[in-house]
C-alpha cells in the first residue's frame, strides 16, 4: 500500500474557498441574530453593518479565490462598493431616526448631534428674535421720498 497523494494546488484552493464563504456565511448570520436580538435602532444599526459587510467581503473573496483574475475583478468593485456605501446608508439612517425622535437621547453615551442640533436651533432663535419691522424714528422711505421702493 502507498501513502496517501498529496493535495493539489486547486484542492487547497477549494478548501481555502469553502472556509472563507462558510466564514462569511457565519458573520451575516451573526448579523442577521444581532437585528433580531438587539434592543435599540443604534445597536441595530450596528449588527447589520459591519457584520454584513464583512460577510459579504468574505463570501466574494471565497468565490474570487476560485476564479481567474478577470473574472474576479468585478467582484472587487462590488465589495467596493458596498464598503463605501453601507457606512452612508447606516448614518443616514441613524441621523433620521435620531431627528424623528425614535432614539432616546437619554440613552445615549456620547451626543454629538444632539449638540449639534442644539447649536443650531440657538443660532435660528437668535436669527428670528431680530426685528424685522423698522425701529421707531426711522422710515422706510427711500431718499427720494417715495414709497420706499428702490431708487432707480
Amino acid at each position: 500500500m502507498g501513502a496517501a497523494p498529496l493535495m493539489g494546488l486547486h484542492d487547497v484552493l477549494d478548501v481555502v474557498s469553502a472556509a472563507l464563504m462558510l466564514a462569511g456565511g457565519l458573520s451575516c448570520l451573526l448579523g442577521a441574530l444581532g437585528l433580531v436580538r438587539l434592543p435599540d435602532l443604534p445597536a441595530r444599526l450596528q449588527a447589520t453593518t459591519k457584520p454584513q459587510t464583512l460577510g459579504l467581503l468574505l463570501i466574494l473573496l471565497g468565490v474570487a479565490v476560485n476564479l481567474e483574475f478577470e473574472n474576479s475583478s468585478t467582484l472587487i468593485l462590488v465589495v467596493l462598493f458596498q464598503v463605501l456605501t453601507a457606512p452612508v446608508i447606516s448614518q443616514v439612517v441613524g441621523r433620521s431616526a435620531y431627528r424623528s425622535g425614535a432614539i432616546d437621547r437619554a440613552a445615549l453615551v456620547v451626543d454629538d448631534l444632539g449638540e449639534d442640533i442644539d447649536s443650531d436651533a440657538r443660532a435660528r432663535e437668535v436669527r428670528t428674535v431680530q426685528p424685522s419691522s423698522p425701529e421707531p424714528g426711522s422710515s422706510s422711505r427711500s431718499v427720494d421720498g417715495v414709497d420706499g421702493a428702490p431708487d432707480r
